[in-house]
C-alpha cells in the first residue's frame, strides 16, 4: 500500500538503536511479570514507588516491590485462583494497585481493571460481562458500592487494597466459601505458601481493559502480554531514561496510556511519585519530576493557572510579559522554519529559511531575556526539573503547544487507542513536530485509506487511519462481531479516526470519522481543529461544534467565568454572572462573537465554512459528574447533543 509505513529494527535511526540497546535485557521476556526479576536485580534499592498522600505514606524499592508482587501472587493462588481466570481490579492508582495488578498476572490470572470512582452500574456490567471469579477493590467504600449484587455474581474471594478490617457483609457471607481479606492479610497468606510458577506466552491475554467510549456499553479490550511488551520496547527506542529519575503520575491507572507508560518507566528504574489534581501544583514543586504524562485538559489547566497569574499582575508587568511572549512566539516560529518543523510549511524555500536565519539572532536575544525574567520562574513553579512531558488521550491545542515550547517545556505528543495498547505513534525528542502525532513505533504500520473504498491514498491526502502491528489487541471479549468489524482479515485495525501522513512519516490526526459535520452544501467539517483554535481565547473554557445537515456550523460554549468577571469589571458592566441571564447580555454576546471569529480566522487553513454562524453560552460545564465527559475527559458528543437538543434546534431556526 502506498501510504503504508513500517519501521522495523533494521530501519531504526541511530538514536533509536542506541536507546533500545539499554533495554536489551527485556527483549527475551514473554510476559510483563518477568520484567520484575530483571528490574529488581538491576535497580535493587532504588525507590520504585512513593505515594505521599496515602495514610501511611507508602514507599517501595524495586526489591520490596518485586517481593510484594510475588507474595500477593502466592496469596491469591492459595485462595484458589487458577491460570487464565479473570479477577476484577477496581481501584485507583497507587503502589498497592501495581502489586495487585502484577500479582494477578504473576499468578497466571487475567485482570479486569477499572477505577473506584466509576458508576456503580458500569462496574456491575464489567464484573458480570468479564466473567470475573474474584474481586480486588480499593477499600470498603468501593465494596459497599457493589452491594448487594455480589451475592448474584458469587466471587470466590474479595480483597481490600486497604488495611481496613473487612466489614461483615451479608452479601459476601451468603456466598459459600467466599473469603474477604485486606492487603496485609493476603501478603501474610502468600508468605506461608510457595508461589507456583505459571508459564504463559506473549500471545496469551494479560488484561481486559474496558473502553470508556462516548456512547454505548463499554467493550472489553483483550490485550496480550505481547501487546503490552511492545509498548515497553517501543518507548525504549524513543527515549532513554536514567535509573532514579522521577516521574509524576496523575492519570487514572485504568487508562491504557498511563498504565503502559508506567510499565515502561519501571523497566528503566525510575521512581514514580503519585499525585492528584488537588495536590499536583504542590507536588511539582516538592518533588521536581523529570517526566510527567497527561491529557490535553491537564496542560490546559496548568496553562490557564499561569495565565491567571499574568492577569493578576499590574498593567505594566502584563505589558512586559505580553512583549516577551509575542517575540518569543516569533522566535520559535523562525526556529521551526529553519529546521523544517513548521507543520504548515514543512518544505520552506531558501528565501524563507534565509529570512528566519536573519531574524533568529535578534529574536533569540529577546527570548533569552524573557526566559530569565519570566519563563524560568514558570518552570520553577513546575518543579524546575522537567525534561519533557508526554501528552495523549486527545488532540492538544496549538496555543498550548506554542506556549509550552516558549517556556522551555517540551511536549511529546502521541497517538493511540486502548485497542492498540495504546501507543502507535509518538513525536521524537529530535523531531518534535508540533501539531503532529508523531512517527510510528518500531514494527508499526500506518495506512491512510479512502473511508468508503478502503483503497490506499497518496501521502498527504486525508483518509481513514488503519493500524497494524504488535500492539493491536487480540479482540473484544465475547464480541466477535465487533472484533471482525474492527480488525480486517489482513490484521488492519480501523481506528475510526481521520488523518494524513507526511513524507517523513509523521501522522496528523484531523478528527473522528463519526464526528465529521456535513453541511447542506456538502462540505465536511472536522470539529476538533476548529474547537482547539477557539480554546485559545481566554474567555472560552469548553466548546463543542454542532450543525449536522445545516447551512453553517454552530457552537455550544462553556465560558471561563473568572476571565469573564474580570472583563466585566474592566468594562464597568454590572454583571456578576451569578445569574445565567447575564450570559445573554448583548455586550457578552458581542465579546464571544468577536473571540470566536478572530480565533477561527487566525487558524491556519481557514475556510469560509469554518465560520461559526451561531452559538449559545452554557452555564454548566461538561464534566464527568454530569455525564458529559468520559473519565478520560473526552466530550461525549452524542450525550451533549441529546441534553441540549432543544437549544441546538432553536439555534438553527
Amino acid at each position: 500500500m502506498s501510504s503504508t509505513l513500517l519501521i522495523d529494527r533494521a530501519l531504526l535511526s541511530p538514536q533509536e538503536q542506541a536507546n533500545l540497546a539499554a533495554s536489551v535485557d527485556y527483549e527475551s521476556v514473554q510476559t510483563i511479570p518477568e520484567m520484575w526479576a530483571i528490574a529488581s536485580q538491576r535497580f535493587g534499592n532504588i525507590l520504585a514507588t512513593h505515594d505521599p498522600h496515602s495514610k501511611p505514606v507508602v514507599k517501595f524499592t524495586y526489591q520490596e516491590l518485586c517481593d510484594r508482587i510475588q507474595r500477593f501472587a502466592a496469596g491469591i493462588q492459595a485462595l484458589g485462583l487458577k491460570p487464565e481466570e479473570h479477577v476484577a481490579l477496581i481501584s485507583d492508582n497507587s503502589p498497592r494497585w501495581l502489586v495487585a495488578d502484577q500479582g494477578i498476572m504473576t499468578a497466571g490470572g487475567i485482570d479486569v481493571v477499572r477505577g473506584s470512582q466509576s458508576e456503580r452500574e458500569e462496574l456491575l456490567y464489567i464484573l458480570e460481562h468479564s466473567d470475573s471469579v474474584a474481586l480486588v477493590v480499593q477499600d470498603n467504600a468501593t465494596l459497599d458500592k457493589l452491594m448487594p449484587d455480589l451475592e448474584r455474581l458469587r466471587p470466590r474471594f474479595v480483597i481490600l487494597l486497604s488495611d481496613e478490617i473487612a466489614e461483615p457483609n451479608p452479601a459476601t457471607e451468603r456466598v459459600a466459601g467466599c473469603q474477604t481479606l485486606n492487603f496485609s492479610q493476603v501478603l501474610e497468606l502468600g508468605q506461608k505458601h510457595e508461589l507456583q510458577v505459571v508459564q504463559r506466552q506473549r500471545n496469551d491475554v494479560a488484561t481486559l481493559m474496558y473502553t470508556s467510549g462516548t456512547s454505548g456499553q463499554p467493550k472489553g479490550v483483550m490485550l496480550s502480554h505481547g501487546n503490552l511488551l511492545s509498548q515497553v520496547m517501543g518507548a525504549a527506542a524513543v527515549v532513554r531514561l536514567t535509573p532514579g529519575e522521577r516521574v509524576m503520575s496523575i492519570l487514572p491507572i485504568w487508562h491504557c496510556y498511563e498504565r503502559t507508560f508506567e510499565y515502561f518507566i519501571f523497566s528503566q528504574g525510575c521512581s514514580q511519585i503519585y499525585t492528584n489534581i488537588r495536590q499536583v501544583k504542590k507536588d511539582l514543586k516538592n518533588f521536581s519530576p523529570q517526566y510527567m504524562v497527561g491529557v490535553p485538559r491537564l496542560w490546559e489547566s496548568i496553562y490557564e493557572g499561569i495565565q491567571k497569574q499574568f492577569r493578576d499582575q499590574p498593567p505594566g508587568k502584563q505589558k512586559l510579559v505580553n512583549f516577551f511572549l509575542t517575540n518569543s512566539d516569533r522566535y520559535i516560529r523562525a526556529q521551526r522554519t529553519l529546521t523544517g518543523l513548521d507543520l504548515e510549511n514543512l518544505k520552506p524555500s531558501a528565501g524563507q529559511k534565509l529570512k528566519a536565519a536573519v531574524l533568529l539572532p535578534v529574536l533569540w536575544a529577546v527570548h533569552r531575556v524573557g526566559d530569565r525574567l519570566v519563563y524560568g520562574k514558570i518552570r520553577d513553579g513546575l518543579g524546575g526539573g522537567i525534561n519533557f512531558v508526554v501528552s495523549g488521550g486527545g488532540s492538544i491545542a496549538e496555543h498550548l503547544e506554542d506556549f509550552f515550547e516558549i517556556i522551555g517545556v517540551d511536549i511529546l505528543g502521541g497517538y493511540g487507542l486502548t485497542e492498540t495498547a495504546p501507543i502507535t505513534n509518538v513525536r521524537r525528542p529530535w523531531r518534535n513536530l508540533r501539531g503532529a502525532d508523531g512517527q510510528p513505533l518500531g514494527q508499526t504500520e500506518v495506512a491512510i485509506v479512502n473511508p468508503e473504498t478502503r483503497q490506499p491514498l497518496p501521502v498527504g491526502d486525508q483518509g481513514l487511519v488503519l493500524i497494524r502491528g504488535a500492539q493491536v489487541m487480540q479482540g473484544y471479549y465475547k464480541n466477535p462481531t465487533a472484533t471482525q468489524k474492527a480488525i480486517d482479515p489482513a490484521g488492519w485495525f480501523d481506528t475510526g479516526d481521520l488523518g494524513h501522513i507526511t513524507d517523513q512519516k509523521d501522522l496528523i490526526i484531523t478528527g473522528r470519522a463519526k464526528d465529521t459535520i456535513v453541511l447542506t452544501n456538502g462540505e465536511n467539517i472536522e470539529p476538533q481543529p476548529i474547537e482547539n483554535a477557539c480554546l485559545r481565547s481566554a474567555y472560552i473554557d469548553q466548546i463543542m461544534l454542532v450543525g449536522q445537515d445545516q447551512k453553517a456550523i454552530g457552537a455550544l460554549v462553556v465560558p471561563n467565568l473568572e476571565a469573564l468577571k474580570n472583563w466585566a469589571a474592566s468594562e464597568k458592566l454590572p454583571l456578576s454572572f451569578a445569574d445565567p441571564a447575564d450570559l445573554a447580555e448583548k455586550d457578552v454576546q458581542n465579546l464571544f462573537r468577536q473571540e470566536l471569529g478572530r480565533e477561527i480566522k487566525n487558524r491556519p487553513g481557514f475556510r469560509p465554512d469554518d465560520r461559526i454562524a451561531t452559538f449559545r453560552l452554557l452555564d454548566e460545564p461538561f464534566s464527568v459528574e454530569n455525564g458529559l465527559l468520559t473519565q478520560t475527559l473526552k466530550v461525549k458528543r452524542p450525550l451533549v447533543s441529546e441534553r441540549y437538543r432543544a437549544i441546538i434546534d432553536e439555534m438553527f431556526i
